[in-house]
């Protein structure tokens, strides 16, 4: 079956798919993957996935849904993510998949190490890379390894499935064995070891954490999973499953995969729109094509490009509202204060009092998600969302 649908029934769709009010439970059910960042200049990514879709979400408070109620752990799926535990034996191929370049680059020949590391951890519980005497620099400057060699060492160890997240301090990781911290049932579970299940379950995983799956979908997105040939295959098997339904959006009946058990939302209202600012590396953003083809809005994150050639800032984030993007904003928590260095309404905006209205409340939602104390506007913000935000700041 393949249905073709309007554009604006793509938007409607993805706005009730990703923003539909749950919790953090919730969204990791929906979701499936949220991606991790370390960046943290208005909480990391991870926080602002969880704070767009849970109300009253504070900064941090995923850490407990993963580190004590154990529903959630760090794994290497669309780069570093947070997923759900139950998936533990599911992603035993992924880690298989980055075992034979860990072992043969690092651990073998930094063997004697990665054995004491082990042995080290055995003996005490979770330590962080801090707890070892080895600060020697091996690594570059950004580099997700780290850039000292216990790090390394220590990362190929999590990557490869004998070391994982105990908890976090401030970002760090504290590493303990991977028996000791996956819930029994679930480490004891039996893995995917076919080939072609796998590639089923983890493009159904693609597909929850996007809502809608395009065929032609950016490089990134299709990491850990298969060649293009074996992707289509495991497309083809799911559509013959039932489990998806191809879609033909808009004008140039453009094909994306949609979860046949989410067909519903294509014809359900939208409720009262809510103002709502998105992380970078949020997986409705995950597709750039995608988001000027629904939504006529380009976002490119330019958080890494040197400071001459970025045309909006540092870690400015899509303000979406509705089912549309409406503005962008860049700003962060500097001693307690959230401070806006720049607003910028989207071409065709024009703000209405219920549009303003909606940035006051967004305002306020978002400096108690930061538990920021106050609000500090720049100059060449808006005159029109500057009142809005220093009312907020004023109550």
């Amino acid at each position: 079956m393949t249905l073709d649908i309007s554009r604006e029934q793509a938007r409607r769709f993805l706005a009730l798919y990703h923003f539909t009010p749950t919790d953090v439970a919730g969204t990791m059910e929906r979701l499936a993957t949220v991606q991790y960042d370390p960046l943290n200049p208005v909480g990391r990514n991870s926080d602002l996935v969880f704070q767009a879709r849970v109300p009253g979400y504070q900064v941090d408070d995923w850490q407990k849904v993963a580190y004590s109620d154990r529903l959630i752990y760090d794994a290497w799926d669309k780069q570093a993510c947070l997923v759900p535990v139950s998936d533990w034996p599911m992603r035993a191929l992924i880690r298989e998949k980055y075992r034979p370049y860990h072992d043969r680059e690092i651990l073998q020949a930094e063997a004697e190490i990665a054995s004491g590391i082990l042995e080290t951890i055995d003996a005490r519980g979770p330590l962080s890379s801090l707890e070892f005497e080895d600060r020697q620099r091996v690594g570059a400057d950004h580099s997700w390894y780290g850039q000292t060699r216990v790090k390394r060492i220590m990362r190929s160890l999590w990557a490869s499935g004998l070391l994982v997240t105990h908890h976090r301090k401030n970002g760090r990781h504290y590493y303990e064995r991977p028996e000791r911290v996956i819930p029994a049932q679930h480490y004891q579970g039996t893995p995917l070891l076919d080939g072609e299940e796998y590639l089923r379950w983890i493009i159904t995983r693609r597909q929850q954490a996007m809502g809608l799956l395009p065929r032609s979908a950016e490089a990134a997105i299709w990491c850990s999973c298969g060649t293009g040939a074996e992707n289509k295959v495991a497309l083809s098997q799911l559509m013959e499953a039932g489990v998806l339904t191809l879609l033909r959006v808009g004008e140039k009946a453009v094909p994306y995969y949609i979860l046949t058990s989410t067909l519903d939302l294509l014809d359900a209202p939208l409720p009262a729109p809510r103002m709502l600012f998105l992380g970078p590396l949020d997986s409705m953003l995950w597709d750039r094509k995608t988001l000027r083809y629904i939504f006529d809005f380009d976002y490119v994150w330019e958080v890494y490009k040197p400071e001459n050639l970025r045309r909006w800032g540092y870690y400015v984030l899509p303000v979406f509202y509705g089912d549309r993007f409406v503005a962008r904003v860049d700003s962060r928590l500097e001693k307690g204060i959230w401070t806006i260095a720049r607003w910028w309404w989207e071409p065709d905006v024009t703000p209405n009092a219920g549009m303003l209205d909606a940035v006051r409340d967004a305002a306020e939602r978002f400096m108690r998600y930061l538990h920021a104390v106050g609000v500090a506007v720049g100059e060449g913000v808006d005159q029109a969302v500057l009142q809005a935000i220093l009312e907020v700041a004023a109550l």
